[in-house]
């Protein structure tokens, strides 16, 4: 916000009888002496203030060297950002924790970092193997044949994916169906039944990443507490953004992200939320203030991605989001704009020792600079800007 001392006051003629004004030198308009604030955003589309700016009389030149700028700056031509970027925390997603449905002794784990997939097994109970099947049908009944549903068709498609054929893909549990059951379980070395209780698997949508371990070896399973908790296998990062920057964290939007290490993976946002947290006011009453944030996670998305962040279970990153660019656009320093008092933004023009204010069009925001285009506006073109 602009305070009303540094609003630029329109200069009064020589002679002036207004008491105790300070009179600006004729023919150059005041000018601030910086302009604050200034973030990232399309000033036309964003619709919302970029800071404070100079005021300024677009009343001719000035023929005067008192009343050239302070400092002047060129017109350029180049590309404008819209980026920002904010630290972050590598990780691997949400802990689920696993428990077990099959009573007994706690035998073998795997190991924390490990990924386990289809058919393989997560843990063992009374020194069997519990492997793991993709789903979204939790198991929750027993199969044999004569039952129908949903969950026989899921286990249908994961014998069959694990190579176990003879029986149609459907909904009905059929002996041609126990027959490849039987088979899968005598190739994971327990007992042949053709059946599958709830206890003998454990449904997870996708391959799994070990996260941590809640049992040991020895310990008893079948309680209801969780045996191990695993992650997603895709490495993913967290951020807190000002909600604000919304528009940097679209899902689907492309990021940078730099590891530890300096590697710089790319990245993809899955999800944007809005949280709002509540601070305590000390008081012990309800007076405290709340803030929103907006919390992003974004996964990464490429195989070089992957195997770096394999050496970190968790790490600080930097991650950069970009919501636009523009190319080859003339830029200004942000500190050359100006606002005109008839309306509108300008620059100050300098040629040899005249000035003029000449109206311009606003574009990005980005890095201390601003896209600008105007009538006689051109790379090159030398403007004003205030002192240090």
């Amino acid at each position: 916000m602009t305070d009303i001392d540094d609003v630029p006051v329109r200069a009064e003629p020589a002679g002036s009888s207004v008491p105790g004004e300070a009179l600006t030198p004729p023919g150059r308009p005041r000018r601030t002496a910086k302009i604050a604030g200034v973030g990232l955003a399309v000033l036309a589309v964003a619709g919302t203030a970029a800071g404070a700016y100079a005021y300024a009389d677009r009343d001719g030149s000035s023929a005067t060297q008192d009343a050239l700028p302070p400092a002047t700056a060129e017109v350029t031509r180049g590309t404008l950002t819209d980026e920002v970027t904010e630290g972050g925390t590598l990780g691997y997603g949400t802990l689920v924790p696993i428990s077990s449905r099959r009573p007994g002794t706690v035998t073998a784990l795997p190991d924390e970092g490990e990924v386990v997939r289809r058919g393989e097994p997560l843990f063992e109970v009374d020194a069997t193997p519990v492997p793991l099947v993709y789903g979204t049908v939790p198991a929750w009944r027993d199969l044999a044949p004569g039952v129908e549903g949903k969950d026989v068709k899921q286990l249908e498609k994961n014998l069959w994916a694990l190579g176990y054929r003879g029986f149609d893909v459907d909904e009905d549990y059929t002996y041609a169906t126990a027959d490849a059951v039987a088979e899968w379980q005598e190739d994971l070395g327990v007992e042949e039944t053709g059946k599958i209780r709830t206890g003998d698997v454990v449904v997870q949508p996708a391959a799994v990443r070990i996260g941590s371990l809640s049992a040991s070896l020895g310990d008893q399973a079948g309680n209801g507490g969780p045996v191990l908790s695993v992650t997603d296998t895709v490495p993913s990062v967290t951020v807190t953004l000002d909600p604000a920057d919304r528009r940097m964290a679209e899902v689907g939007a492309a990021v940078e992200v730099t590891l530890p290490d300096g590697t710089r993976a790319a990245g993809k946002v899955t999800d944007a939320a809005t949280k709002v947290s509540e601070e305590s006011g000390g008081g012990g009453g309800d007076d405290g203030e709340s803030t929103t944030t907006l919390e992003v996670v974004a996964v990464l998305t490429e195989k070089k991605g992957h195997e770096a962040a394999a050496a970190y279970d968790a790490a600080a990153v930097d991650v950069a989001f970009t919501a636009g660019e523009r190319k080859d656009v003339l830029t200004v320093p942000v500190a050359a704009l100006v606002a005109l008092a008839e309306g509108g933004f300008g620059v100050e023009v300098v040629e040899g020792s005249t000035t003029e204010y000449v109206p311009v069009e606003a574009g990005l925001f980005s890095g201390g600079r601003v896209e600008i285009s105007g009538k006689g506006i051109t790379e090159g073109t030398v403007v004003g800007v205030p002192g240090e």
